[in-house]
């Protein structure tokens, strides 16, 4: 979930020589820490300055909601854990130039929400309640843990025609198994906080499997899913969000980068032409950028893909409707979209150092 200091770590292997449970117990805790809490870096700023904001009460929290532009479709954005709806300036940038109305939200204990700690279910009531205020949704985007919440609203109660996991994985238990092995937990203390997970949720492992396991239990038949995922991502290795790709058919698309890690992939401008198309065209837009050719993305009918955010217009607002910057060319095959049907065999993950 988070990464957690190497001080803290050994503390939790000491304690398990002692004792399992008692070290299960500080492993819990750790798991659920959100602090420091992220604050909005400067080139997010004036995206971030520009939106409307809103409150909600989630689970007796106050959150603080925004949203962007004022077009007929909407698209619902989810960051994640230790994160902020900042983070999603790039993307509410281009969105909004496509004339999307784009909303999001800080979960409880994140950003400029109040609170102190929160779970999935605080990210999936925050959705449902969105859901009932702006939508339907065009496409629900989630980053890292914000990830693995929208593909539990987007099967449960906030139907939508797309779904985009950056970062992400198919379950909660893929954000379990890497927090024991960053911290290098034995057999008995991961068990004591897979345990403690499940009751703080009030679910056993089947129903943990049925409410939050993506790739068990699929998105309906009518959504589309991208998964965009960093081949150099140390907090959350690539091999769930596969198994999440793998679980969709014909209906998933496989982005691949490199050495972009956890965060900076969000920026990334195969991540946002990939994600713009989706949300514009659906999956055969999305096909159409898996190649260096543009005469190729012309004859299917594609837009070329556009620039007004990323590094190179960090600055842009979201008032601005129509792009300044140059038209870029299709994403190369360094970061294609692949069908199910052409899945490359994924490298050893890198492992985190701390």
């Amino acid at each position: 979930m988070s990464s957690v200091p190497a001080l803290l770590a050994r503390t939790v292997r000491v304690a398990a020589a002692v004792s399992p449970t008692l070290a299960g117990d500080i492993a819990y805790r750790l798991f659920f820490t959100t602090s420091p809490r992220m604050p909005v870096r400067p080139a997010d700023a004036p995206t971030h300055a520009d939106a409307r904001r809103g409150r909600l009460t989630v689970r007796g929290i106050e959150v603080t909601t925004y949203d962007w532009g004022t077009g007929p479709r909407s698209v619902l954005l989810l960051h994640g854990w230790r994160g902020r709806a900042s983070q999603f300036a790039p993307l509410v940038r281009e969105l909004v130039a496509e004339g999307f109305h784009v909303v999001a939200f800080d979960a409880p204990a994140h950003g400029s929400s109040a609170g102190r700690g929160t779970d999935i279910r605080d990210w999936v009531d925050a959705v449902e309640q969105l859901h009932a205020i702006h939508g339907p949704f065009t496409a629900v985007v989630g980053h890292s843990f914000g990830a693995l919440a929208a593909l539990t609203a987007a099967r449960s109660a906030v139907p939508t025609p797309a779904v985009v996991a950056i970062a992400g994985a198919a379950s909660p238990d893929a954000f379990l198994a890497q927090f024991a092995e960053d911290l290098h937990l034995d057999a008995a203390t991961t068990a004591r906080l897979t345990e403690r997970f499940r009751r703080r949720l009030g679910l056993d492992a089947a129903g943990v499997a049925e409410r939050y396991d993506a790739a068990r239990r699929p998105l309906p038949g009518e959504t589309s899913l991208l998964v965009v995922h960093d081949r150099a991502d140390r907090r959350m290795p690539d091999r769930d969000a596969i198994r999440l790709h793998t679980a969709h058919g014909e209906r998933s698309r496989l982005l691949r980068t490199d050495a972009l890690g956890h965060t900076r992939v969000l920026a990334a401008d195969a991540t946002l032409d990939a994600a713009i198309a989706l949300a514009v065209g659906g999956l055969e837009a999305v096909d159409a950028l898996g190649t260096t050719a543009a005469a190729d993305s012309a004859h299917r009918g594609q837009r070329a893909p556009r620039r007004t955010s990323g590094t190179t217009a960090a600055a842009v607002t979201t008032t601005t409707a129509t792009s300044t910057a140059t038209t870029k060319p299709p994403v190369t095959r360094t970061a294609a979209m692949v069908p199910n049907t052409a899945i490359p065999s994924p490298p050893p993950s890198a492992k985190p150092t701390s």
